[in-house]
């Protein structure tokens, strides 16, 4: 079947994203009014969310540039916090294997919301599937920053100063790592980074706590790994069972 003309899978792609354009526009325009209101300029909101676009990333941004740390930090903490991309990269190797012409934007503009529809809408039959997947990418991040925009522009002109709405952050944070507690349901690692944190801040280290204190926590989650030996020894004896069985039906007859 011939290949669709060039731009014909636009329209598919608009559809399959409009799910992602209520949710990213309406984040969106709460980040950007949160930037302006933490004393950002309003342009440094469609900046970020053309150079950036990781929303958690961004969020995460505006509370250390109000802290005045340092760029190291700031790196250190917003790598760790978008390192699931890589995992999703890896899902996607055979997808984008043969893509030539939008290949490392689509590597750039992957996000959850992106992922999640790439993996799981087929593009039209006899469409360009890179076509398709560009469209979807940059849609995306046309909603997000359309709406970071939108708040940092309506937050430039209006007085009010939104009392409550930095909490914001430490919400999403805090939603975050709930999930993360109920997945992994391992309790020693967020026990270790706690711990570290009140360390650090009671030693009076409370500027440029962030990376010795992701450091410290990273080594000490290492160090409390089980060690192979020990998951060999708690694993079943299935040859054993498989013997017991056996003999039971061996005495059976």
């Amino acid at each position: 079947m011939p290949m669709m003309k060039s731009g014909s899978t636009f329209l598919p792609a608009m559809k399959a994203s409009a799910p992602v354009f209520f949710g990213y526009v309406s984040i969106g325009f709460a980040y950007g009014f949160l930037l302006v209101k933490s004393g950002l300029a309003w342009y440094w909101a469609p900046i970020m969310s053309i150079v950036i676009f990781a929303g958690a990333a961004q969020f995460m941004a505006i509370s250390l540039l109000a802290q005045n740390k340092s760029f190291i930090e700031m790196g250190i903490a917003i790598f760790l916090l978008n390192a699931r991309h890589m995992v999703y990269g890896f899902s996607l190797l055979d997808r984008f294997s043969n893509f030539k012409r939008f290949k490392k934007y689509l590597i750039f503009g992957l996000t959850d919301e992106t992922y999640a529809l790439l993996t799981t809408v087929s593009p039209p039959e006899g469409a360009d599937p890179e076509e398709f997947d560009f469209w979807v990418t940059i849609l995306n991040q046309s909603y997000w920053t359309a709406g970071g925009l939108l708040g940092a522009l309506l937050g430039s002109f209006i007085s009010w100063n939104a009392p409550g709405l930095e909490f914001a952050l430490t919400a999403l944070f805090t939603v975050l790592l709930i999930e993360q507690i109920m997945s992994l349901k391992r309790p020693g690692p967020f026990i270790i980074a706690a711990v570290v944190m009140v360390l650090i801040y009671a030693a009076g280290f409370k500027e440029q706590s962030l990376a010795p204190g992701i450091m410290i926590s990273s080594a000490g989650c290492f160090f409390l790994r089980k060690s192979p030996s020990k998951e060999k020894e708690t694993l079943p004896r299935t040859d054993k069972i498989e013997c017991d069985n056996s003999e039971k039906e061996s005495a059976d007859v």
